[in-house]
């Protein structure tokens, strides 16, 4: 059993520009990692729908300790995730899912029960 500092908070619920954690947390954009969650704000790293996902977003959940990285592209997959992100992923050797926002709640949660995982989810489009 994993310590609770290694726990990542499990989301109890998604809709459409809504997400809400197991304690009761709101947000638009999320990033969920072992120990912890906070919005995910895309002006801090200058992720936009398209190049997408940045590498500086990913690291953050690297450095709280995810083994695993999930990445919603948003409810109609328009977020798209940049090669860079990719590249960065493979080369530490993470285990990553890129899936639509229901699909990567779902998986999301599933892995929670016994890995370190780390989440951006992307509550619209």
């Amino acid at each position: 059993m994993m310590e609770n500092k290694y726990i990542s908070p499990k989301i109890n619920s998604i809709s459409w520009g809504k997400l809400i954690t197991e304690d009761q947390i709101k947000y638009k954009d999320a990033k969920l990692y072992p120990g912890g969650s906070r919005e995910w704000d895309w002006n801090e790293t200058g992720t936009h729908h398209v190049p997408g996902i940045q590498p500086a977003d990913v690291e953050e959940l690297l450095e709280h300790g995810a083994d695993i990285v999930i990445l919603s592209k948003g409810f109609d997959e328009r977020l798209q995730v940049c090669s860079e992100t990719i590249d960065l992923l493979q080369n530490k050797g993470i285990d990553f899912y890129i899936l639509q926002t229901e699909k990567a709640v779902e998986k999301y949660n599933e892995l929670t029960e016994n890995q370190a995982v780390g989440a951006l989810i992307h509550s619209t489009c």
